[in-house]
């Protein structure tokens, strides 16, 4: 039980950093939002050192899924949703962790947080610079995309497959490059929030096959 208290504690820690930003910066709604996407990505190390089970982790998340999605209609929580443009990435966002834990939570802890990490850290943290500083910009599927915003999502992915690559192999592998790579290619398909569900589905997947086997 204590297990859970202290993911519950971490979560409603998130959101209430969250819901104090926005009292003082109500116009920044984005990078509210971007405070929770990031502030989620260390959950699952938690858990794993909590030592969770994975059927546990899969209720628990498919609970929380449940909620987003009652949350959608409703706005229960609106500080989650609270974002001009159309978007189901907070479902895909769900949905992706939950594949993730399915397929890797005992197997291979490193490709899910591989996965989840470049989700919630590289885009998360592209989203915020690439609004940010003013780069070199373009329009993909719908939506705006920048230089400054694709090089983080780049950069960011490559430090953390680097960083879980060398803790298991202990030697630098060029596929590092391919799956950071990749995982940028397909962040740019991030039309109603699709890339959350994509991007680290397919980083997990190409980890585990090219690192981890």
């Amino acid at each position: 039980m204590i297990k859970f208290i202290i993911i519950l504690f971490y979560i409603f820690s998130i959101f209430l950093i969250s819901i104090v930003f926005k009292k003082f910066n109500n116009d920044s709604r984005e990078v509210i939002r971007k405070i929770i996407h990031i502030g989620i990505g260390p959950l699952i190390p938690i858990a794993q050192i909590l030592k969770i089970g994975q059927n546990s982790a899969l209720v628990f998340t498919g609970i929380i899924s449940i909620v987003v999605c009652v949350n959608y209609s409703y706005k229960i929580f609106p500080v989650i949703e609270d974002v001009e443009r159309k978007s189901y990435g907070t479902l895909f966002y769900c949905l992706s962790l939950f594949i993730l834990i399915f397929l890797f939570w005992e197997k291979d802890p490193n490709s899910l947080i591989a996965g989840f990490f470049i989700m919630t850290f590289g885009d998360g943290l592209a989203g915020l610079i690439g609004k940010r500083f003013n780069s070199m910009n373009w329009i993909f599927f719908a939506q705006k995309k920048s230089f400054f915003g694709t090089l983080t999502m780049f950069l960011t992915s490559l430090i953390v497959v680097c960083s879980l690559g060398y803790s298991q192999q202990n030697s630098f592998n060029f596929n590092y490059f391919t799956i950071a790579f990749l995982a940028t290619v397909l962040e740019q398909f991030s039309v109603l929030g699709i890339d959350n569900l994509i991007v680290p589905i397919t980083s997990a997947l190409c980890f585990n096959f090219f690192i981890t086997n």
